[in-house]
């Protein structure tokens, strides 16, 4: 039942990324909302016209004349407005696609400040059009022409919001902090499966279905090109346990999908066929890659920025210290709870589908891997990483510790190949034993008998 849970809400959360990650979805939504609320009080307006129930004392009253002009020049300010911050946006994007890189602008797009901001202005002139459109030549929508201008007072308020919003967003320590939380929460959604009952095993053994898979597995190719952004495991499995198949795929979410080239094997190899035409919805793919069931790809943004930083056009050393100590931060997190579910069984136990999921040892090398190969004879980045890595070691469980031994390990060699300091060789050196000397002492605690 929990896992069964966990899928539909992992699921959920992928729908949820897909419908945010545009900017028609808000602005849509608010202008709905201002037609309802327009028959809402227009239909109040014609009662009191018909003498049927009297307004209060604060409505605005006047001829058709002045209010067609007072909502004659709210539809044009407003639609002025529209136009401003949807050009603040663009140059938004722009500067976060020069700065930060392409695959940053997921992060400003999907923003709900920026998209509440142009829905609340689109939705306020529509509210205003449909409200001068309904003005007679004895008629007046009293109600309707005020609630025009107070949502129009309100605009105000949401234009100051996003100026101090956009100002806030920009920054690239908030740029950075966001995209660890995005993170955060992937890990988190991934991770959530920990602690549940174990399946009910039955069946072939996965060696023997390995063996089964690589002698006489039937080759499934991949119809469509793109990134691989989402895997229906359940779904899968259904269709297995349909056809009393295995399905081994060949690739994780993340991975870019060729059409015509591999995707995933089943046995027995007479039903590949039957399978091979309901991969498509399945297998959700697309140019962009997302957070859901891909958590490297937040590792891959912040390590992009880090790069970014390094790089000798830009030299931002502690920009790239701000990433290394939020990856060192989410890599905490994955020490300790990341268990990627390989084998998925059906209901009566038996191994359906045999995923491919990223594995701890990969994402502790994607995250230091490129930036220490962009760091060479920089002393305090080098640092940060071996502070990172000793903070990770302190919370990883035995059997995790070898691939942090290892990452370090390489960042002392580069620092005695390109950093030519002595003094500076040295705090390196001393970073570096202090994380072999906690290694050390974990292993004797490790070692010693309980109590």
């Amino acid at each position: 039942m929990g896992i069964g849970l966990k899928r539909i809400a992992i699921e959920s959360d992928w729908r949820n990324e897909t419908l945010r990650t545009n900017l028609w979805l808000i602005p849509a939504i608010e202008s709905v909302a201002a037609v309802l609320l327009f028959a809402a009080t227009l239909s109040i307006d014609h009662a009191a016209f018909h003498r049927q129930l009297s307004l209060p004392s604060w409505v605005i009253s006047g001829s058709p004349d002045a209010a067609r002009e007072i909502l004659a020049a709210l539809a044009g300010a407003l639609i002025t407005v529209v136009g401003v911050v949807f050009s603040v946006m663009i140059v938004t994007l722009t500067l976060a696609s020069q700065q930060f890189g392409p695959r940053m602008l997921r992060t400003f797009i999907r923003d709900r400040g920026a998209q509440l901001t142009l829905g609340t202005f689109v939705a306020t002139f529509f509210y205003a059009l449909l409200v001068l459109i309904s003005i007679g030549s004895t008629f007046v929508p009293h109600l309707s022409v005020t609630v025009a201008l107070a949502l129009t007072a309100l605009d105000l308020g949401v234009l100051i919001y996003f100026i101090h919003h956009t100002a806030t967003a920009i920054q690239l320590p908030q740029v950075i902090a966001s995209i660890a939380r995005d993170l955060t929460s992937a890990i988190d959604d991934e991770c959530g499966g920990v602690g549940q009952p174990a399946e009910l095993a039955n069946g072939p053994s996965p060696e023997l279905l390995q063996a089964r898979l690589d002698r006489g597995g039937a080759v499934v190719a991949a119809p469509t090109s793109g990134y691989l952004r989402f895997v229906r495991h359940a779904t899968l499995v259904a269709i297995a346990a349909e056809y009393g198949a295995v399905i081994r795929l060949h690739d994780r979410p993340g991975h870019f999908l060729t059409r015509g080239h591999p995707m995933a094997t089943v046995f027995p190899p007479e039903v590949a066929d039957k399978i091979r035409h309901r991969l498509e919805r399945v297998h959700i793919t697309g140019p962009l890659r997302t957070l859901t069931q891909d958590i490297a790809f937040g590792i891959d943004q912040l390590v992009e920025i880090a790069i970014r930083a390094l790089s000798p056009a830009v030299n931002d050393t502690f920009t790239a210290m701000t990433c290394i100590d939020w990856l060192g931060d989410s890599l905490c997190r994955i020490a300790v709870d990341w268990y990627p579910q390989v084998y998925h069984r059906d209901r009566g136990g038996q191994i359906r589908l045999i995923a491919a999921p990223v594995s701890y040892e990969r994402l502790v090398a994607r995250s230091f891997e490129k930036i220490r190969q962009a760091s060479g004879g920089m002393p305090a980045v080098l640092i940060r990483q071996i502070d990172a890595l000793f903070t990770v070691l302190e919370v990883a469980p035995p059997g995790r510790t070898q691939v942090l031994l290892d990452q370090a390990a390489l960042l002392q060699r580069l620092s005695e190949r390109t950093v030519h300091e002595p003094a500076d060789q040295a705090d390196i050196a001393v970073r570096y034993q202090a994380l072999l000397s906690l290694h050390a002492t974990r292993e004797q605690a490790s070692a010693e008998p309980p109590g």
